[in-house]
């Protein structure tokens, strides 16, 4: 069975958590635009017909 050299895995392993802050981010940036776009639209102004 060969075995793996100390450092071959743990690059990948280092970079998950920013991966991880950097997607988290991104998803928060995008809920703060979402929310902007929808606070910003004008309201159709509804009249009652009754």
């Amino acid at each position: 069975m060969p075995q793996q050299q100390p450092g071959a895995g743990a690059h990948v392993l280092d970079s998950v958590p920013l991966f991880v802050v950097i997607l988290g981010a991104a998803h928060v940036l995008a809920l703060v635009f979402w929310i902007y776009k929808l606070a910003s639209q004008k309201q159709p102004t509804r009249s009652k017909t009754h």
